[in-house]
């Protein structure tokens, strides 16, 4: 069974810095790319940063390059997101999710592919 379990969400003042956390389980993790999406009530789910384990290969969303690192470590099965200098427009629930591209990155996507159940960031400004 494929699970996807996201932590390391929670309050933060702007400016301060997050890493969430995506323990991935019941797949091959290194076959695929795994991303961070995040939504805000009342719109879609948005791609925010993607990585391709196989290749290594990192894409992000315009508005948290410089800001946000994605990561992943095959020995764990867990992709990381740290989130530094954040904004009050980064407060979202954030998931865990594949498969992923580039293409997804600052759009809203569908609900294909398997999805964790998310972790809640809250940025006061």
């Amino acid at each position: 069974e494929v699970q996807l379990v996201e932590s390391g969400g929670g309050l933060v003042q702007a400016g301060g810095s997050l890493r969430l956390s995506c323990a991935a389980s019941g797949f091959t993790f290194d076959d695929y790319a795994i991303g961070w999406y995040r939504q805000v009530p009342g719109k879609g789910r948005v791609g925010v940063s993607c990585i391709a384990n196989n290749d290594g290969s990192t894409y992000y969303e315009d508005s948290v390059k410089g800001r946000f690192t994605i990561s992943s470590d095959s020995a764990k099965n867990t992709v990381y997101l740290q989130m530094n200098v954040l904004k009050a427009d980064d407060t979202a629930m954030y998931y865990c999710a594949f498969p992923c591209s580039a293409l997804a990155m600052g759009v809203e996507v569908g609900m294909a592919g398997y999805w964790g159940q998310g972790t809640q960031v809250t940025v006061s400004s």
